[in-house]
């Protein structure tokens, strides 16, 4: 059965009873969910090709600043057979017109970071959902204005961070439910991913073949490089610390109190561009963000956390994730669990497949042909999913604006950190003492 077979409506429907127990039953309502999307560069278009499987999903508009992103998103609904969406473009602000429509529920942000705060706040206060991407916000304020904003309008927020539903950290998350661990003592997580074919290109080619950023290159070596040449922070810590804050259950009876971060030198970048391209005066800039910024974190309920940030030199991805309790743990980098008394051998490793098949969390059994063929390894149909099934039954999203800020803030405390001569920095309660209090809803059920 082909994917977009599969995730037909009447498929939706005939899958959809809960696994676990909800009041909702998943796809009970067929409405059509009308999308905008600010943003179609290449991670915008990743999000278009799963709104085009969906027949749940009217992409109904679309606004990017740039024709090749709107050339080659033409090129996809084309391809799909499906009506083409009303174009905004023309300026940064173009955006606001595809907000003023009234027949749109919910847009899809992917553009650079710097926008996201601004379009974020402007599409709730215009009544509609709000699905970012990574980051939230550049400033430690930046964050508490978009909490206000949706406080004031209702309308939730949620940050797209799709490794919160790999396969691997889902079925870790099933394990740690069940007590597995025992009792959450230390996290570790991070991103660890040689980006400089990332960060610059000859502005052909969407990676690597040149040393240009900026105006010269295209995609993200055109406004990301920049970021590494201003800011010495972890300008990026969604990935590992979204999946430990759900481990850690962070806003959910349990909270970050502080956190403290230190900066290696920054050689990786000069290094890389004089190598490939020598001479090149790119090589001479002061970039200032250190090569490996490390945070870590303390919990209210007396977990550490420790974060990565690693794109700069020659090292194969990985997130980093180490998941410690008092009864074992699970490492990511050598596929290794080790659970005291039911582990094969006494202080040694199991590999970790066995336990990652035996506890692989059921929305993945579930609903893995739906995921078959998405990005990242399925995990951006997950992502997805739960955004768009929010919005469908107009509940609150999974991941909301407390966790969304949560994860984003920590670039600008980190920075403070390093500029302070690593001084811990207070962690700030977006909740305002409802941690205490709430309950998560993520990965309980068919409706998240």
């Amino acid at each position: 059965m082909d994917r977009r077979k599969f995730i037909s409506s009447g498929t939706v429907l005939a899958a959809g009873i809960s696994i676990l127990p909800s009041s909702v039953v998943f796809g009970r309502s067929m409405q059509k969910v009308r999308l905008g999307y600010i943003g179609v560069g290449l991670r915008g278009r990743n999000h278009i090709d799963e709104g085009l499987l969906r027949d749940d999903v009217d992409i109904v508009a679309i606004c990017d600043t740039q024709e090749q992103s709107l050339k080659e998103c033409r090129a996809q609904f084309t391809k799909s057979g499906k009506k083409m969406p009303q174009e905004y473009t023309g300026s940064v602000d173009a955006y606001k017109r595809l907000l003023d429509r009234k027949d749109i529920d919910a847009v899809i942000i992917a553009t650079p970071w710097q926008f996201h705060k601004e379009m974020a706040i402007d599409a709730m206060r215009s009544g509609k959902y709000v699905g970012c991407e990574v980051i939230a916000g550049i400033t430690l304020e930046d964050h508490w204005d978009i909490v206000k904003v949706h406080e004031e309008t209702g309308m939730p927020y949620m940050t797209l961070e799709n490794v919160c539903y790999r396969r691997d950290v889902m079925a870790i998350l099933n394990m740690q439910r069940q007590n597995l661990f025992g009792e959450m003592i230390h996290l570790e997580g991070g991103y660890q991913h040689n980006l400089r074919a990332v960060l610059f290109n000859d502005g052909q080619h969407y990676y690597g073949h040149g040393a240009e950023f900026g105006p010269k290159a295209i995609s993200e070596a055109q406004w990301r490089t920049q970021f590494n040449i201003d800011r010495n922070a972890d300008i990026y810590p969604t990935h590992g610390v979204g999946p430990l804050m759900h481990y850690a259950n962070i806003n959910y009876g349990n909270r970050f109190t502080n956190l403290v971060s230190f900066s290696s030198k920054a050689r990786g970048l000069a290094s890389y561009v004089e190598e490939i391209s020598p001479g090149n005066p790119n090589a001479k800039i002061n970039y200032k963000n250190g090569d490996v910024i490390t945070t870590m974190i303390n919990c209210a309920n007396g977990e550490t956390v420790m974060l990565s940030h690693d794109t700069h030199l020659p090292r194969p991805y990985s997130l980093g994730f180490r998941v410690q309790g008092t009864k074992g743990l699970w490492m990511d980098v050598n596929n290794s669990i080790y659970i005291e008394g039911q582990s094969k051998q006494d202080d040694a490793w199991d590999k970790a497949d066995e336990w990652l098949d035996k506890y692989d969390h059921p929305l993945w059994k579930k609903y893995n042909n739906f995921a078959e063929g998405a990005g990242h390894g399925g995990m951006d149909w997950f992502v997805f999913n739960s955004f768009v099934e929010s919005v469908k039954r107009k509940v609150q999203t999974p991941i909301d604006v407390y966790d969304s800020v949560t994860m984003s803030v920590i670039t600008p405390l980190s920075e403070k950190s390093i500029v302070e001569g690593n001084m811990p920095q207070q962690f700030p309660d977006f909740t305002k003492g409802k941690w205490k209090d709430r309950v998560s809803k993520f990965a309980l059920n068919d409706a998240y």
